[in-house]
């Protein structure tokens, strides 16, 4: 038996910030590896700079993306910081309350309709998604701390069946100079190996 890993997402996905094989995918599908006892095939299809419009775009229109998700045993996610990022940064870190509402609800909107996909296109089979929950990347602003809470309160619910999110918030609260890469942003190889763990700890339930 051979379980499929598709890793769909953002920079995080791809691992920007660490060394090749640092980043948390390829530990994770260790883990899972180590977990499940059995080999695990992995399909990376992150994408630096990736929206969550943007990847729902891609799994609507993108046939090798389509057919990748409809393959996969386990799917993880990491998509929504960069609409909170670029929010943030076009307003030179002061956005309006009502600008930010706007981009999350935007932001959910396309989650949930990206989760609506998934489970269309894997229809009955025995699968599982992960999400994973944003890090607050400018710690210093409470009010990004408070927008990057709401999104990953979002989060825990936004799918249904074998489906949860890794939380990586307060693991990495108060540790930003030993998980961040230099660039504030990405996470350091520590930094992935954290988010790997979180995952691990969410269970390898239908499989296990």
């Amino acid at each position: 038996m051979v379980y499929r890993y598709v890793a769909l997402g953002d920079s995080l996905t791809v691992g920007t910030g660490a060394l090749l094989g640092t980043g948390f995918v390829p530990i994770y599908r260790r883990m899972a590896e180590m977990n499940l006892r059995t080999f695990v095939s992995l399909e990376n299809l992150g994408v630096n700079g990736l929206t969550s419009g943007e990847l729902l775009q891609m799994i609507h229109n993108h046939p090798r993306i389509r057919q990748a998700v409809r393959e996969a045993d386990i799917l993880t996610i990491s998509i929504g910081g960069n609409d909170l990022i670029r929010t943030f940064k076009a307003s030179g870190g002061v956005p309006s309350a009502g600008k930010m509402t706007q981009i999350l609800g935007d932001t959910r909107h396309h989650v949930s309709l990206i989760m609506k996909q998934i489970r269309q296109l894997k229809g009955n089979e025995n699968y599982f998604v992960r999400s994973i929950g944003l890090y607050n990347p400018y710690p210093q602003s409470t009010e990004a701390a408070y927008w990057v809470r709401q999104y990953n309160a979002y989060l825990n619910g936004a799918g249904s069946g074998n489906y949860a999110c890794a939380q990586v918030y307060d693991k990495f609260e108060g540790r930003e100079r030993e998980l961040l890469f230099w660039d504030r942003v990405h996470p350091n190889a520590r930094g992935y190996r954290v988010i790997a763990e979180q995952l691990n700890r969410t269970g390898y339930s239908p499989f296990v």
